[in-house]
């Protein structure tokens, strides 16, 4: 039988707080990819991210290698690489060393979540890095 911990209680410090996120009023900010805008939900200094991005129609995640697990979740649209596709309400989820070209034929919604930044074939920097 678990034990229970009757020192807890529903209080938090400043560092323990929950953070709550104004998504729909947060502005769409542009990507250096064409038709690509993000909303950066969560990050920090360890590369892990939590971003929801809109794809216009055509819109291309060029070459890329995940470098750790990355997990998405379809809102709209479809997500196609050269392995399937990920359609509304469903989810794919990546393993480090993955890589893939990843389009959205008629444009999409979707929240992805990165454990560190996709490393891009042609030296493009991750969503969330500066240039």
């Amino acid at each position: 039988m678990a034990m229970v911990d009757t020192t807890m209680r529903p209080e938090n410090t400043e560092a323990t707080r929950s953070r709550y996120i104004d998504v729909v009023g947060m502005k769409w900010e542009r990507t250096k990819f064409p038709g690509i805008e993000m909303k950066v939900l969560y990050t920090d200094d360890s590369g892990l991210s939590t971003i929801l991005f809109r794809l216009a129609p055509g819109a291309e995640v060029p070459l890329h290698e995940h470098t750790a697990l990355e997990q998405t979740y379809m809102i709209e649209g479809r997500l196609v690489d050269h392995e399937g596709e990920c359609t509304p309400g469903n989810f794919v989820w990546r393993p480090g060393g993955s890589r893939h070209i990843a389009r959205a034929p008629e444009g999409a919604i979707l929240l992805s979540m990165f454990m560190k930044p996709n490393r891009f074939a042609l030296g493009q920097r991750f969503f969330t890095e500066k240039e």
